[in-house]
């Protein structure tokens, strides 16, 4: 059988820039209150923002979604089992008892994983249901490769944001050889499109090995893409990246919140 129903969301970070005030405009009490907490997952937009990338999933035909929370992440919880209904998906939560990075969220989520192919996203960041379809159909690892204009001229990315995304060293047969913190000379000299991550993947079980094995970041973090440069080049894994263009909203700061919740003020968002 082809293809895969599980997504993991990883919902732990710290929210530092959302904590962060910004000086930010039109914010409700209730936004302002929950951006203090830095819980960006629960921004509400007339609702919380991760029903939304919740919704987008279930239109991708994703049905089984895994929530990667931190023990003090009882809103997010109480939401889910006791709120929302859900009758497209099922929600299980996975915890990760201390922040020590994205690759160490990922191994939270093995238990739900259960040997199966599953995709891995932000809480942060919604994407459409059309890029997450391109994952569900997929039965070897990829990950999504975002077009550095389509973010910025497509979704709410400004281009000196989308720098932080570094950029996608691709192969000739469209595999992933390395993940660069920014575009190389080359890349530069070439004038052709540079793809960058927005933490859009498709794994099998085999990630878990490199999240075990992957040394602390300069940042002092357990970092997902250092582990799967790790499974690159240590363990011969092969990762399809997936072009696309198209956009993003990104949901990072304070400043990011009155544009986003008008861009999905029309969006029909169905648990």
């Amino acid at each position: 059988m082809s293809g895969t129903e599980k997504a993991v969301i990883l919902a732990r970070g710290l929210g530092k820039r959302m904590r962060a005030d910004t000086g930010a405009a039109a914010l409700d009490a209730h936004q302002a209150s929950v951006a203090e907490t830095g819980v960006k997952a629960m921004i509400p937009m007339g609702r919380p923002f991760l029903d939304y990338v919740l919704s987008s999933l279930a239109d991708a035909g994703f049905r089984k979604i895994c929530l990667v929370i931190g023990p003090e992440h009882s809103q997010i919880r109480d939401h889910y089992e006791r709120t929302a209904t859900l009758s497209r998906l099922t929600v299980e939560f996975a915890e990760q008892l201390k922040p020590l990075g994205t690759a160490d969220a990922v191994l939270a989520a093995e238990s739900f994983a259960g040997g199966d192919t599953f995709v891995v996203l932000n809480s942060d960041n919604y994407y459409g249901a059309a890029v997450l379809a391109e994952l569900s159909r997929l039965s070897e690892p990829a990950v999504i490769g975002f077009a550095r204009s389509g973010l910025i001229e497509l979704g709410n990315v400004l281009p000196d944001r989308v720098t932080r995304f570094g950029a996608l060293d691709i192969s000739p047969d469209g595999f992933l050889r390395r993940i660069l913190a920014k575009p190389d000379e080359s890349m530069i000299a070439s004038g052709a499109e540079i793809y960058g991550s927005m933490n859009c993947w498709l794994f099998d079980k085999e990630i878990f090995r490199a999240c075990r094995e992957v040394a602390l970041s300069p940042r002092g973090e357990l970092e997902l893409p250092r582990a799967v440069q790790l499974a690159i080049d240590t363990h011969g894994l092969r990762m399809k990246v997936i072009r696309v263009r198209a956009p993003v909203l990104d949901l990072s700061n304070r400043d990011d919140i009155a544009g986003v919740q008008e861009r999905l003020r029309d969006v029909a968002v169905r648990l």
